[in-house]
This record gives C-alpha cells, sequence and structure tokens, in this order.
C-alpha cells in the first residue's frame, strides 16, 4: 500500500500538538488518538476513582505513595488507550474506510501502513508491560485479565447490539486494578463502583454513537445508540440513574461519611443534564456531551478525594 499524506481526522481537536509534530510522526499520533484526548481520561478516571474508593475505605487519607500510583495508571492509560486504538483501527480498517467521520483514520486512509500499525501497538503495549510490573502481584492478575475484554471489543458491534456494554466492562476495568493495588483484595463497594462506570459508559458511548447512526446502518454496524433510537432519552435516565445510585452504593460500602451524599450530588448532576442537552440528529452536540463526560468522571474523583479526609 502506498502511504498518503497526514490527514486530519473528523472529530479531533481544531488545532492541538499533533498538528505540530514531525509530518513522520503525525500519522500514528492520530493513530493512537493523542488528537483525541477524552478516551486517556475516560481510561484514567476509573482507575483513580478506584484507588480513592480503596484510600476512604481503609479508614487513612490519601498518602504521597498514592500519588505515584495515580501516575502510574495515567501513564499506563495513555499507553492502553493508544494501544487499544491501535488495534481497533487494524480490525476496522475497512468498516472506517465506509464512515464519513472515521474515513480519514489513518489505516482506513493509508497514512499509515498495517505492519507500522502493528509494530506501534507492540511499542505502546510494551510501555503497559513496564507500567503493569509496577504494580502490586494481586493487581497484576487482574489488569491481565482486561486483555481478553480488549481483545473481543472491535467485533462486538458486529455481533450484537450492545458494544457499548462491552465497552463499559472493558474501558472501567481499571477500577478494580486500582483498588486491589492499594486493598489486595475485592469486595462488595468496588464491584458497585465497577458496575456504575459501566453503566456511566453505557450512557455516554450511546450518546457518542449517535454520531455514526446512519452510517452504521447503511454498512450493517450496531450500537445501542440505533437499537434505542426510538426511547434514547429514556434509556439514557435509566443508564444515569442506575450509574449515580450505584456510585452512592460504592461510597457506603466503602465506609463513606454521612455527607458524602452531598458530596456526590455534582457528579449526579452532570449525568443528568447530559440527557437535557442530547439531540440524536445532531452530531456535533451528542461529541460536545460526550467529551464533558471529563467533568462528569473528575466530579466523581472528587467526592471520593474530599470523602476521603474525614
Amino acid at each position: 500500500m502506498d502511504i498518503q499524506s497526514d490527514r486530519p481526522v473528523a472529530d479531533s481537536l481544531p488545532a492541538s500538538w499533533v498538528d505540530k509534530a514531525p509530518a513522520p510522526v503525525r500519522p500514528f499520533l492520530r493513530l493512537a488518538r493523542y488528537d483525541r484526548p477524552i478516551g486517556f481520561w475516560l481510561l484514567a478516571i476509573p482507575c483513580w476513582t478506584g484507588l480513592l474508593l480503596a484510600r476512604m475505605g481503609s479508614g487513612a487519607i490519601p498518602q504521597l505513595s498514592d500519588l505515584g500510583l495515580a501516575i502510574l495508571f495515567g501513564i499506563g492509560a495513555i499507553a492502553m488507550r493508544g494501544a487499544g486504538c491501535t488495534y481497533n483501527d487494524i480490525v476496522d480498517r475497512d468498516l472506517d474506510r465506509r464512515v464519513e467521520r472515521t474515513a480519514d483514520r489513518p489505516l482506513a486512509a493509508g497514512t499509515v501502513s498495517l505492519r507500522s500499525a502493528w509494530l506501534f501497538l507492540l511499542a505502546q503495549c510494551l510501555i503497559g508491560f513496564v507500567v503493569l510490573m509496577q504494580l502490586p502481584p494481586l493487581a497484576i492478575w487482574i489488569a491481565l485479565g482486561s486483555l481478553v475484554l480488549v481483545a473481543a471489543y472491535p467485533f462486538m458491534k458486529r455481533i450484537t447490539w450492545w458494544p457499548q456494554a462491552w465497552l463499559g466492562l472493558t474501558f472501567n476495568w481499571g477500577a478494580l486494578v486500582g483498588y486491589a493495588a492499594i486493598t489486595g483484595h475485592l469486595d462488595a463497594a468496588i464491584l458497585a463502583l465497577y458496575i456504575s462506570s459501566l453503566f456511566w459508559t453505557l450512557g455516554y458511548d450511546t450518546i457518542y454513537a449517535c454520531q455514526d447512526m446512519e452510517d452504521d446502518a447503511l454498512i450493517g454496524v450496531k450500537s445501542t445508540a440505533r437499537a434505542l433510537r426510538s426511547n434514547l432519552h429514556k434509556w439514557l435516565w435509566g443508564f444515569y440513574i442506575a450509574a449515580a445510585l450505584l456510585a452512592a452504593l460504592a461510597g457506603i460500602l466503602g465506609n463513606a461519611p454521612v455527607w458524602f451524599a452531598a458530596a456526590i450530588l455534582p457528579f449526579a448532576f452532570h449525568l443528568f443534564d447530559q440527557i437535557r442537552k442530547v439531540d440524536p440528529e445532531d452530531g456535533s452536540a451528542c461529541l460536545g456531551v460526550f467529551k464533558s463526560n471529563r467533568t462528569t468522571g473528575l466530579l466523581l474523583a472528587l467526592a471520593f478525594l474530599i470523602s476521603s479526609f474525614i
């Protein structure tokens, strides 16, 4: 395949440091979605909430070592989100060429060769492996369990109307890893947070998938956006109410102070406010709502953080 010149991808930031990177490197940065950083946040935040819930449940305030773990999880999230996107684009390169929003992705557009993409994937996985080896043994084994979810994810939209649920299982696995890194075990509190995060992802990725409903219908790709389109807002209310209630339950089971119910209200409000802004016929509006979930996740992390100091 002849390698073509770099192309900006449709839903990337209007201007970012990627556009100023050296030309030979730029397509690889786009392949790993460095021009769309929201995914790094959405992968890292569950890791951080898992750490914070563990510390709150231990009865001790966050330690300096927790900051080191949080940084490690941040680096790991960047590496593994880039690896996941690279793998996803390798699998989906033929489908991506047929969807307007994804036609300029590097593999679909021919700005990166398939061989180079596999090598780039390996390099990112090696960074993730180095990070992984810094964690306690149980956290390592739990993290390795996510590989099955990651490997299967690109195929879910071909076989189920609920690929967003699979993404929820995959993207929030770091909550389990972060919790185990502090506590050395898993319990009901972290399982409640994990399921809460799954419903959160079901909501925001359904909103994201609204951008592609017409193209997906033409090429036979399934999504919750297509499946739930006629009652989309009702389903989003269901997903986000479940996310808020289960996050509150995680705090209760994790020995949160009584006023944790008030601390979590900004997170819940931000969830529900998204529903008001969603118009499934307006792809750009849906993208904006999707990106606002960085704030949603950070509000949840903040609720756990401040509750840890009381």
